[in-house]
């Protein structure tokens, strides 16, 4: 098995990497690997139903979508992920099992006892520190995991704390835990760093592994499929399934009442309805916003020129 500890920190470039080597290479590999602010959701979820929207804008956390199934994980430099992408001869031999005891077994040696849970977590004392998914490719898997370590558990759960109601869809929905960092649980401290590096070594006991690091052919090829594929808005946004957004608020006295069909991350339908806005600039709206991507930078472009100064937010009403 190739062990190999990505320093790139971006995550739609860690997504690409995993794809790259399951898709290119033949051998065994494992990888561990860190990214900067991130919320990233399953292959089949509604990314916009399954994060606290205006929070992840304002606090400047990546949206990204990955290739595996599975519910919503928040990244940050304080979790370690983990992969492993191995060859099997038959769906029959896959289980989560397979890839989370080897974890389970390094974190025992550090004094922790770790659990599996029905829904394909880890847990310690009943509160969850991993969330783990899994995609096949032809004769190969793809199995990983979040570790938290030292997150910031309070932007975690700002991120994905979602309104509910708002959106339905038959997309996958996330099941919510409550979780902890890994850190609390060890009798002697250590950094994110010296964790990762443990991890690293208790792979390296096996003498038929080997630390592999990647050449400028592999780091080109894997910046281009970032590029055309995991930062591109039809894949984080766009891939969402079909959904319908429902929101009715009160401002200043007055009713706003929006429904709308999205499909393929576009407006298809929608109906303004209460006495917030005039009927004929309900009609604009309608008009100018039909087949506009359902994001904020495109709805903020057009609700701009119909909304008083003070209201600034009136937007965040539209997700």
């Amino acid at each position: 098995m190739l062990c190999i500890h990505l320093k790139n920190t971006d995550p739609y470039f860690c997504l690409a990497t995993e794809e790259y080597l399951m898709k290119n290479f033949q051998e065994d590999v494992f990888i561990l690997w860190q990214s900067e602010k991130a919320v990233v959701v399953g292959k089949h979820q509604n990314l916009l139903g399954e994060i606290n929207y205006p929070f992840v804008r304002e606090n400047n956390i990546a949206l990204c979508r990955r290739i595996s199934g599975g519910g919503t994980v928040f990244h940050d430099t304080g979790n370690v992920n983990f992969t492993f992408i191995k060859n099997v001869k038959s769906p029959a031999e896959i289980s989560f099992k397979m890839f989370t005891a080897p974890v389970v077994d390094a974190l025992a040696k550090l004094g922790i006892t770790a659990t599996t849970s029905g829904r394909n977590d880890l847990l310690i004392d009943g509160l969850k520190i991993s969330g783990n998914a899994e995609h096949v490719f032809k004769n190969r898997v793809l199995h990983h995991g979040t570790l938290l370590f030292n997150s910031d558990l309070k932007n975690l759960g700002q991120a994905i704390k979602v309104a509910p109601g708002k959106y339905e869809s038959k997309a996958v929905q996330s099941n919510r835990s409550p979780v902890a960092n890994i850190s609390q649980f060890l009798k002697i401290p250590m950094t994110t760093g010296e964790f990762i590096q443990f991890l690293l070594a208790v792979q390296l006991e096996n003498l038929e592994n080997s630390l592999y690091y990647l050449n400028e052919n592999n780091l080109l090829a894997i910046e281009k499929l970032s590029a055309e594929k995991f930062k591109t808005w039809e894949w984080n946004f766009g891939y969402s399934p079909k959904y319908t957004f429902k929101n009715e608020v009160e401002i200043e006295g007055k009713l706003l009442k929006i429904e709308m069909q999205v499909e393929k991350g576009k407006i298809s339908e929608l109906k303004i309805g209460g006495d917030f806005f005039t009927a004929e600039i309900a009609l604009q709206l309608l008009q100018h916003l039909q087949q506009r991507k359902h994001c904020f930078e495109e709805v903020k472009e057009v609700l701009t020129p119909f909304q008083a100064e003070e209201l600034d937010v009136l937007y965040n009403y539209f997700f």
